[in-house]
């Protein structure tokens, strides 16, 4: 044992003395017999002779180009060490391996990016510190080798890479991505490709970093936004054959809808989504599963408001059909669907303000625009009287559930108050919100039901209808609100910051979609996520496939 320790103790010995050399020469190429020596420590030394190498060889690695790949291969093999300690000095040499050597960092990176499934706490640090070294170092091409690993890979390096993006490079956007433009270009498109075979969280998360780079910013020409669009359409699937019986193609559909409607605020065209909806959805709307036409229909009136005419035109006689569908004439012994009448009178209300002259056939108006497509000399007066005797029943019907529904908030309040339990309680509180609820969907639908009487009706074509699904917009407070909430100054400062709503984004951020997000898209991205599959024909598509660790 002595022998061996002296024996240790001389080999650590030489690799200070190679490295003391190569320190003090002015021309280190021509130590090229020391540099060697110390790769040689690698396969035969002790553990202190390996740590110390894993210091020496990325310290020298610049000046033995010759050297540089069995080097390389040397140091990669220090990374499968069964020492802690040596893969630790290992991992913390590789960014000096790429210093003067630029060449080899999205190779160090794609290494890293294996390591990142380490098990000790301080190995899995290093990495971390690591690949932060060479995203400052080198952004472009350290942000390609990391993205490789999103785009195939063994899945548990996938998603910590994925986890790693997320919490250590997304947030330094501003600092690693310069310069900006050119660099959130360079990211855009490695996103871009990597959204070829993601999950449904993952797509979440990549679109909002791409919605928080500042060329999708608010000052972003329109191209830009269609960019945005153009990359959910995508994943949406649009171009395939709809399938009702395919839920994750459904589910996909329905969450890709929501998301997009923030940019068809911003002026993005929604007509890919809506000739898709009116292709192929609309049609077989009465075969697909009963729990996801609602949702379906709420996609469809949150994309209305910004429908071009032509679209709207398009898409109007297939909407009213469904709307007369559920808007029976008489008395046929089955209740109505309230929650769909909401969704397709607003999305008729909406299509219709953008082309009004289409109601004239369709409905039995008198609706004149000057236009060509104006069909007053024909006689559509059947169409009226069968719209209007729809509206009337639809109207009878909503006005006795809003009865109904008004007893019982009243009885829930009552039992309320009688309740003793916490259990009891939270029943009685989930009861009220279905009620409140269904007392805003019966009064949405009368205050659009009402306007259309008339054989000129002026269609609704701005947000004065709040869904029932959305929260309701709180109005500006008065001046004299104003003024005492600067009077009170702290006290109401420090009241909204400890509030329950203290967190949420300004009110102008969350308009348009923010409750779609928030009540729709989490759960249909967070179910396609915890299904693990998407459907056959997409590879990983919303699952995974596997590849094994190899550091060469």
């Amino acid at each position: 044992m002595a022998t061996d320790g002296a024996a240790d103790a001389a080999e650590v010995e030489n690799l200070y003395q190679y490295g003391e050399r190569l320190n003090e020469a002015k021309d280190k190429s021509q130590h090229v017999g020391d540099y060697e020596g110390i790769l040689m420590a690698v396969q035969q030394g002790s553990t202190k002779a390996k740590q110390l190498a894993a210091q020496l060889i990325p310290k020298f690695f610049k000046f033995f180009p010759g050297l540089a790949s069995k080097a390389a291969s040397a140091h990669f093999d220090l990374l499968e060490e069964e020492e802690l300690g040596i893969r630790v000095q290992a991992i913390r040499g590789l960014p000096l391996l790429c210093k003067d050597t630029p060449d080899y960092v999205t190779k160090i990176v794609d290494v890293l990016g294996q390591l990142l499934v380490a098990e000790e706490n301080v190995e899995r640090d290093a990495v971390h510190k690591a690949l932060m070294s060479l995203l400052r170092q080198d952004a472009k091409a350290s942000l390609s080798g990391l993205f490789k690993h999103v785009e195939s890979s063994d899945e548990n390096i996938r998603e910590k890479v994925i986890y790693f993006l997320k919490d250590k490079v997304f947030p330094l956007k501003a600092e690693l991505l310069k310069p900006q433009e050119q660099m959130e270009r360079h990211v855009t498109d490695l996103v871009k490709k990597s959204l070829r075979d993601v999950t449904g969280a993952e797509f979440k998360l990549f679109m909002d970093f791409l919605s928080s780079l500042s060329i999708f910013g608010e000052s972003a020409p329109p191209d830009r936004i269609q960019e945005l669009i153009e990359i959910i359409e995508g994943q949406a699937d649009l171009d395939v054959q709809f399938n009702v019986s395919d839920i994750d193609h459904i589910d996909r559909l329905i969450s890709c809808m929501f998301m997009a409607v923030p940019y068809f605020m911003r002026g993005a065209s929604s007509s890919k989504f809506l000739s898709y909806y009116n292709k192929c959805v609309i049609p077989v709307f009465d075969k697909l599963p009963e729990e996801r036409k609602q949702d379906l229909l709420k996609t469809l009136a949150g994309c209305s408001p910004y429908a071009m005419p032509q679209d709207s035109r398009q898409i109007l006689p297939s909407i009213v059909q469904l709307l007369k569908k559920f808007m029976s004439r008489k008395k046929a012994g089955e209740g109505m669907n309230f929650s769909y009448v909401e969704c397709l009178l607003y999305t008729f209300h909406h299509l219709a303000h953008k082309t009004p002259n289409s109601t004239n056939s369709l409905c039995g108006y008198k609706i004149v625009t000057g236009q060509p497509s104006d069909r007053l000399g024909e006689d559509f007066s059947e169409n009226y009287k069968d719209f209007t005797e729809r509206l009337k029943y639809t109207e009878e019907l909503v006005k006795g559930a809003i009865k109904k529904l008004t007893q019982g908030m009243a009885e829930h309040n009552k039992a309320m108050n009688a309740a003793k339990t916490e259990e009891d309680k939270a029943k009685i509180k989930t009861e009220k919100q279905n009620t409140t609820t269904g007392l805003r969907v019966c009064n949405n639908i009368l205050a659009m039901t009402q306007p259309l009487h008339s054989k000129a009706p002026s269609f609704i074509g701005d947000e004065k209808i709040t869904l029932s699904w959305k929260e309701t917009p709180k109005p500006p407070p008065s001046k004299a609100a104003a003024a005492a909430g600067t009077l009170v100054g702290e006290k109401r400062t420090a009241s909204a910051t400890m509030g329950p709503r203290a967190n949420q984004a300004p009110k102008k951020a969350r308009s348009e979609g923010a409750a779609f997000k928030n009540q729709l898209v989490n759960r249909a991205l967070e179910g396609l996520s915890s299904r693990g599959g998407r459907s056959s024909g997409r590879g990983r598509g919303w699952g995974g496939r596997g590849r094994g660790r190899s550091f060469r």
